[in-house]
């Protein structure tokens, strides 16, 4: 039970410092420099894609379940205080047209791209709480649906945010003593996709880790862009790669260009699932604003997961 806790923690702090250094990767692109940087900054700052991960950690303790609307509240009450962290124009589209029109944060969302819906990666970036309370769930999907439904209606980037939800809940299950069976890895969650997008994505996944293709190569097939069936599959890349370093599966995401700090999230997010809280570096650890309250999310949400099982 203190692995499984262990674990809850790390899948947090993992994804909030893969974001923080991966937002620093945009302007220290070599190893060599973002390490120097790291060593002199005194604070690591997190981005939107934290925020939001936050905040869904924050509604999910507050409702004890999946609460669409409070969740847009959530998300629009978090954006309005700290606009600046870096949020891409849909979700602030969505806020502004709730309150203008007072339509729910689900027909708002479904009214973006032309009435598509977003098929980004902003909905997989912040999945990691629904894969920690809902891991041993059946429905694991329909509740990663419902955390993406207040920005994202498009089926692929609902898929992303189910796919993340589903590697944490993986991660979170297996023993990090032993070797990771990354096919079966892989495999379940081909299953669990829904979309072709998705699925197709996830079987060059399959091949690149079998051929054990290099990073540059495996980012430049594959894609690392904002869009969910490029970013996420490569993100599981980094960390089936490197399943047994945090560091290591951190500077592959965020080192080959692309949505750096989205790939630092979501791939530190299930490192940290897997590996627990103390795999992540002390000194970056310390360095991560909010710690204390990103660590309080995880264990709250710990014991809501134990308290239903």
């Amino acid at each position: 039970m203190t692995e499984l806790r262990n674990k809850f923690s790390g899948c947090l702090v993992g994804s909030a410092v893969g974001d923080a250094i991966g937002e620093l990767a945009f302007h220290f692109s070599s190893k060599e420099r973002l390490e120097m940087k790291l060593d002199r900054l005194k604070e690591l700052i997190y981005t939107d894609d934290t925020a939001m991960t936050i905040g869904l950690g924050e509604s999910l303790i507050k409702k004890g379940y999946l609460d669409t609307q409070d969740l847009g509240e959530r998300f629009r009450h978090n954006f309005k205080n700290e606009p600046w962290r870096g949020y891409a124009s849909g979700p602030p589209t969505i806020f502004s047209m709730v309150e203008r029109t007072g339509v729910s944060y689900t027909e708002a969302a479904k009214s973006l791209f032309g009435g598509k819906g977003s098929y980004g990666n902003g909905a997989a970036m912040r999945a990691a709480p629904v894969g920690l309370l809902y891991a041993d769930s059946p429905h694991l999907y329909q509740k990663a649906d419902l955390s993406a439904s207040v920005t994202h209606a498009h089926p692929v980037g609902v898929d992303g945010a189910a796919v993340q939800a589903k590697a944490v809940s993986l991660a979170l299950s297996l023993d990090s003593e032993e070797d990771l069976p990354r096919a079966d890895f892989i495999d379940e969650l081909i299953a669990f996709a829904k979309t072709q997008d998705m699925k197709s994505k996830l079987h060059m996944l399959q091949k690149l880790v079998q051929n054990e293709t290099s990073p540059m190569r495996a980012a430049q097939q594959i894609g690392r862009s904002v869009m969910a069936p490029e970013s996420l599959p490569y993100a599981l890349y980094c960390f089936l790669r490197h399943a047994h370093s945090f560091t290591e599966c951190l500077f592959c995401a965020i080192l080959y260009g692309g949505d750096r700090d989205t790939l630092g999230a979501m791939a530190c997010a299930v490192s940290g699932a897997y590996l627990g809280l103390e795999s992540i570096p002390k000194d970056w650890r310390a360095k991560l604003e909010s710690r204390a309250h990103i660590e309080h999310i995880a264990q709250k949400l710990f014991e809501m997961r134990t308290k239903n099982a």
